[in-house]
């Protein structure tokens, strides 16, 4: 019998060795053409879903993918501005000719995927149903190759975007290769429902079998829910980088350069000594921000550790229209911050964030200046010499440890660094402020240290509306455009 270890939580390379180890996955059935454009495809009888101790939401990884047929399955994701609506297209490419179908308005689940795609149910061994679910489905999950004669390699990006401001994204299955029903859906709510052994059955629902014209199959799964303790946290120990210095003289930055784009404030809330989030300590105004590279080049910031001390000089570096390295400039310096939450090497003077009045002046400015960069969300992937697939996707991997002799940071084309409202430092002190109107700004590049192809797009502007009184203070955050983030607080 087949089985699937699923631990949710577990750090990701252990939780895709435990998924994928898979003993009756039939190889032959693998080989076997589809002649559908997509199709639900069953590669395992039977799966263990392992669930945290008072954490009821999983991953009801089943074992089954999405299978596109012999070609691509893809669909554009875009809006022209916050104040138009997202609009989804099919793109099919058949025999040499590429066709565009609008895709239903009402089936996009914003950039996050098709709404209400699958349809789950569980019953226990009574027959008694005790889940019953419409899930969505992002086609960019996780993917792999199931077939010989498939492409080597699949183009498409590892995930889709959740960032309210995306303005473009692409979602597609490569020939041959199959997506994750299990790594592409929403978690789902498993309290209430006891340990034990389940019949697990998953179908795509109607809508989608006939607009994409995909067969009604049904996977049928046992599946083992039980419930494991919490594991402690533990600290993996980092690895000293190799001592490396710049080589030649700085160039000047010919040819192109990034071009760096905040994106409005979101997720504002108010911390401090109210009744919502009772502290002790001043009010403050919190909320996420992003700043996104558009291109046409990427941002490449190189930090190399000065002898003895938790310094780094930084150097930008340049690429021609082929991705070769043209040249270099010095561009500030980096950083190491020990403070809890970091504990990793930031760039200096990347983004600033200040609090405007109505007359958009200033009347607060946060400490936050310094920050690592990583790609944690696609913004626009329709941008010229757009990264569907960069490196450094978490800080983990571009931040470097404190023994780091050196740091690589990148911003590809196309996405943007987010920092979540709970990132230590970002919020501004609203305690001695008086009701009414202000302006979250965040600025780019606010000291101009790094070159970019447009400098003149630098800051954007989120109005946010404070009422209540001292100790219960009280905010409105209005839509921007057609982008409605923010609770009334």
């Amino acid at each position: 019998m087949a089985r699937i270890g699923l631990r949710v939580g577990a750090p990701l390379a252990a939780l895709l060795t435990a998924v994928w180890t898979v003993s009756g996955f039939s190889a032959a059935a693998a080989q076997v053409a589809s002649p559908a454009p997509l199709e639900l495809v069953s590669t395992a009888s039977a799966v263990i879903v392992e669930r945290l101790q008072g954490r009821p939401f999983v991953t009801l990884d089943l074992g089954a993918f999405m299978v596109a047929g012999r070609s691509p399955f893809e669909i554009h994701v875009k809006r022209r501005s916050y104040h138009d609506p997202i609009v989804a297209t099919q793109i099919v490419r058949d025999h040499g000719r590429v066709h565009v179908r609008p895709v239903a308005s009402d089936v996009v689940n914003g950039f996050d995927g098709l709404r209400d795609f699958f349809h789950l149910s569980l019953t226990d061994a009574a027959g008694q149903q005790v889940l019953n679910a419409e899930q969505g489905f992002c086609p960019n999950g996780r993917t792999m190759r199931l077939r010989p004669a498939a492409p080597h390699a699949s183009p498409y990006p590892p995930s889709c975007p959740t960032n309210p401001f995306t303005l473009g994204s692409v979602w597609g299955v490569q020939s041959g290769w199959g997506t994750s029903t299990g790594g592409a859906t929403e978690r789902v709510n498993t309290a209430g429902v006891p340990d034990g052994v389940y019949t697990a059955r998953l179908t795509v629902t109607g809508r989608y079998r006939d607009v994409f014209r995909i067969p009604a199959n049904t996977v049928t799964v046992e599946v083992t829910l039980r419930t494991v303790p919490v594991p402690l946290p533990t600290a993996a120990p980092g690895a000293a980088s190799p001592l490396a210095a710049t080589t030649g003289p700085a160039a000047g930055p010919h040819g192109p350069r990034p071009d760096l784009i905040p994106l409005p404030a979101w997720a504002i809330d108010i911390l401090g000594d109210n009744p919502r989030t009772p502290q002790v300590e001043p009010e403050r105004l919190t909320f996420a921000a992003n700043v996104w590279n558009a291109g046409p080049s990427p941002l490449v910031v190189d930090g190399f550790r000065r002898p003895n001390e938790a310094v780094m000089d930084s150097y930008q570096y340049f690429y021609d229209a082929d991705g070769n390295a043209i040249g270099h400039a010095p561009v500030g310096s980096m950083e190491w911050d020990d403070k809890d939450g970091h504990r990793h090497w930031h760039f200096r003077d990347f983004a600033g964030y200040r609090l405007l009045d109505s007359d958009l002046r200033e009347v607060v400015r946060s400490q936050k200046e310094a920050f690592c960069l990583a790609n944690t969300d696609a913004i626009n992937l329709f941008v010229r010499n757009a990264d569907w697939q960069p490196d450094n996707t978490d800080l983990h991997t571009s931040c470097g440890n404190a023994d780091s002799q050196t740091v690589r940071q990148v911003l590809a084309t196309g996405h943007g660094d987010t920092y979540p409202n709970s990132a230590p430092g970002r919020a501004v002190t609203i305690q001695d402020l008086p009701n009414g109107t202000y302006y979250i700004q965040v600025v780019a590049n606010p000291d101009n240290v790094l070159y970019e192809s447009n400098p003149h797009n630098n800051v954007s502007l989120r109005k946010v509306v404070l009422g209540g009184t001292p100790g219960a203070r009280t905010f409105l955050v209005p839509p921007y455009g057609l982008v409605d983030t923010d609770p009334t607080g």
